[in-house]
């Protein structure tokens, strides 16, 4: 059986979560006998992965946004014909879209990895209400076509399914359950070797990049935190200061790293007194699952993925509210860390690559079925 991955995530942006996924669904389809695993992509002319994928002659930089000229091209123009020509059975789509436009080989069993569905439900910041509305309506036509489209539909979370099951109620049906993967971070680096010096007890926040993240929410609370119990420990957060408000950019005791390496991040995680996940909106929660997997607490908000990827006796709280969350947070910075280590790295086992693995095989079982 000859299985096409779209390999696209991973060629532009190979330690975002979206590259790290397409990477652990390709060792995942390798390790299993019997299946042909054949990469597509589009990367420029020089790009390593054009000799181990199928790739799509217009060279694209990494560094450029595909839009709906780029992706009509790659879906429209090159898929079909490179899907016929490479004699693949099962297509997966790892973009939350990506099936062919048109012209599909009647043959090919197409399955979309779908994350989340954010760009539908979420407003957009930062841009005019026509632009905003285009998008929008790009999106809509772009997943609504792959959803409609595909023989199955793999989701990160319950979460995730509810809420597709929600917006297209007539393709329910094929919706399953995939978690994503955790791969176990390196060794940590020693902690002089990080960017900047922490104090020994510190809270850690990572990913502040969209809106839904609930940055800014998650600093004023902890600010006010801080001006009520003294004792509040400092924040470590893994991010980009410019992407919450200037006046939260430059406070004592938060401590920004913009750029981070795997053993950077590995050693923040090991020594981090509590990771807090503050998101409205998330499709899965991957550092809850890191931190966990280093034997870190963790404090998650209701009301999404989250959730599902935190064991029932962390602390969880309403992302909206500030005043309770600042509560929480001096209540957790007065009393001792609960739980044990070891329960929480068992945890995080559930979404360990071989469980992954083993989920995937099932899947593929169940679609050939």
């Amino acid at each position: 059986m000859r299985i096409g991955l779209d390999y696209r995530a991973a060629t532009a942006a190979p330690t975002t979560s979206a590259g790290r996924q397409v990477l652990a669904l390709e060792r995942a389809l390798r390790g299993r006998s019997g299946i042909d695993t054949v990469l597509f992509t589009a990367a420029p002319a020089d790009h390593p992965h054009r000799a181990i994928a199928v790739s799509d002659d217009a060279p694209l930089p990494l560094d450029h946004d595909p839009g709906l000229r780029d992706r009509w091209h790659y879906e429209a123009g090159f898929l079909p014909a490179a899907l016929r020509r490479e004699k693949i059975d099962i297509y997966i789509a790892t973009a939350d879209g990506g099936l062919p436009v048109w012209r599909k080989p009647a043959d090919v069993r197409q399955v979309l990895l779908l994350h989340d569905l954010f760009r539908l439900t979420l407003r957009r910041p930062r841009t005019s209400p026509w632009r905003a509305l285009a998008t929008r309506l790009i999106d809509q036509t772009r997943i609504g076509h792959a959803i409609a489209n595909a023989d199955a539909i793999w989701t990160p979370s319950r979460y995730t399914t509810a809420e597709c099951g929600r917006l297209y109620p007539a393709h329910a049906h094929k919706l399953y359950v995939l978690p994503d993967a955790v791969a176990p971070l390196p060794p940590p680096a020693d902690r002089s070797k990080l960017p900047l010096a922490l104090p020994p007890r510190y809270w850690l926040l990572v990913g502040t990049h969209e809106p839904r993240k609930n940055a800014d929410l998650f600093l004023r609370a902890w600010l006010d935190a801080r001006r009520q119990h003294y004792d509040t420990p400092d924040l470590a957060v893994v991010g980009s200061p410019a992407d919450v408000g200037p006046e939260l950019r430059r406070i004592n005791g938060v401590h920004w790293f913009d750029e981070i390496d795997d053993e950077g991040l590995a050693r923040l995680y090991v020594d981090a007194e509590r990771l807090w996940q503050p998101s409205y909106a998330e499709g899965f929660g991957l550092p809850v699952l890191e931190a966990l997997a280093a034997g870190t607490p963790v404090a998650v908000a209701e009301g999404s993925a989250l959730e599902e990827v935190a064991p029932g006796d962390m602390p969880r709280f309403d992302p909206h509210d500030r005043p309770m969350l600042t509560q929480l947070m001096i209540q957790l910075g007065r009393e001792s860390v609960d739980g044990n280590a070891e329960q929480r790295r068992a945890f995080a086992q559930r979404f360990a690559p071989n469980a992954y693995a083993a989920r995937v095989a099932a899947l593929l079982d169940e679609l050939i079925g």
